[in-house]
């Protein structure tokens, strides 16, 4: 965003205005116990030149490594309009505001955002979006218990196969609430949630029931026989899925006979970077007969006296709003800026666009898997149907590996012994349409090295 400081002659016509005779004046309340004095190791300022060059000089410490790491947080292609568009002051400085109709260009675009979730997720009704993907998995526990009036014993069945990450987030934000997530076990041969090791709770039937698409292991769930036997147990289905998927993926809405119940995930996929770990946003979609219990802001379109076209924040379920006991969440904002880049992502690649990112994904896997299993020793761990992620094993331990492949410049994947010890030497590797067959040749090579040292 352009920044034009004050000229001198601007700020002694300011202070002439207001009557005060120095900018320090304006702080005189101050006591000077309390003053900080000098700011002795703030160094002079710089010309715009000097400092860019700084900056750049700064960033280049950081390196480009080569990222084979997802987990969570992907490397995609970002068109360069896309931060281009949403730096614009109109849309860099907005803010989702109160009185609607100071901001109708914002609410716009938080409607066609949704607009466009709903249409990812095959949801009838989104949110203004989350905080993050995990806080919006916590968020869906705690409305899903809240929306089963048939089942209200607020146990919930949390496969392990569901991002560890995520599952910390829901124990911090649901323990204290009376919710009791339940740790399902996945199958050691396939890496997926097996449907026997959830019909040990045919009995004690549980609230809900979480489905991650594809699983952390990148794996394909089946999806569709577990929504159906949740369903036949009165609990309510909730998705976790990655949006970019769900431009090959069939979408939450169509699993089983009925569809998904709650969808949420992270939106850093579509358009946010790789930046120190954020900020992403979550998202949240839902059915229309589940529409109250949702959280957060939601934005609706309506006519005005002249049937004009207009954007308005439409069932505020937020303490600002309406009494704080019936308040759905303490959720008072939402990630309007990274919603604003999805937007325009989603808008210039379009459903075609988005497709073929995907495909692109599921390509680069297949070739960084066979690439790594051809090296003595490695192997992978799980068949079938996968994503953008595979795990592996290693002939030793992964931490050492990782180590040495970073001395190489090149991040290669996450350690799972911490989150799943039982896997042995196991690393998780990912691959997007950023990789091209160099790439995914220049890792294999120095994994072998690192291997055979």
């Amino acid at each position: 965003m352009p920044f034009i400081p004050h000229t001198e002659a601007d700020v002694k016509d300011m202070l002439g205005a207001i009557g005060a005779p120095s900018i320090d004046a304006l702080f005189d309340e101050i006591p000077a116990a309390l003053r900080c004095g000098p700011l002795q190791h703030v160094p002079e300022g710089l010309p715009e030149m000097q400092v860019a060059q700084l900056m750049h000089a700064r960033a280049e410490t950081d390196g480009q490594p080569l990222n084979f790491i997802g987990a969570g947080a992907y490397e995609h292609h970002i068109p360069a309009a896309v931060w281009e568009i949403t730096t614009r002051g109109e849309f860099y400085s907005a803010y989702t505001p109160y009185q609607a109709e100071a901001s109708q260009g914002t609410l716009q675009v938080l409607y066609e955002y949704q607009t466009m979730i709903c249409g990812l997720t095959g949801m009838e009704v989104s949110n203004a979006s989350m905080y993050d993907g995990a806080s919006a998995l916590g968020e869906a526990l705690l409305m899903a218990v809240r929306a089963n009036r048939k089942n209200t014993s607020a146990q919930v069945l949390m496969p392990r196969a569901v991002n560890p990450l995520y599952r910390d987030v829901v124990k911090a934000t649901t323990h204290a609430q009376g919710v009791r997530p339940v740790l399902i076990d996945y199958c050691p041969e396939q890496g997926t949630t097996p449907l026997d090791a959830l019909k040990a709770y045919d009995g004690p039937a549980p609230t809900a029931v979480v489905i991650q698409q594809p699983n952390f292991f990148g794996v394909m769930e089946d999806v569709d026989a577990i929504t159906d036997w949740a369903h036949a147990q009165n609990a309510l289905v909730i998705a976790v899925v990655n949006p970019v998927s769900l431009a090959l993926l069939k979408p939450p809405g169509q699993w089983g006979r009925n569809g998904a119940d709650i969808v949420c995930g992270d939106g850093q996929p579509l358009g946010s970077p790789l930046s120190s770990g954020g900020p992403y946003f979550g998202f949240m979609t839902t059915r229309m007969s589940l529409v109250r219990e949702l959280p957060g802001r939601i934005v609706g379109r309506t006519v005005d006296l002249d049937g004009k076209t207009g954007y308005t924040l439409t069932l505020q379920a937020r303490e600002q709003h309406i009494r704080r006991a019936k308040a759905k969440s303490n959720i008072c904002t939402n990630q309007g800026l990274l919603v604003t880049a999805a937007t325009i992502h989603m808008s210039l690649l379009g459903p075609d666009g988005l497709a073929q990112v995907a495909s692109s994904c599921m390509a680069n896997t297949r070739e960084l898997v066979a690439a790594l299993g051809s090296i003595e020793g490695v192997e992978p761990l799980f068949q079938g149907a996968r994503f953008h992620e595979a795990v592996l094993r290693l002939p030793g331990p992964v931490a050492p590996v990782l180590q040495s492949l970073a001395g190489r410049n090149i991040l290669g994947g996450l350690d799972l012994s911490h989150h799943y010890p039982e896997l042995g030497n196991a690393l998780l590797v990912c691959a997007t349409e950023t990789k091209t067959d160099s790439q995914i040749e220049t890792y294999c090579e120095a994994l072998e090295q690192a291997l055979h040292a």
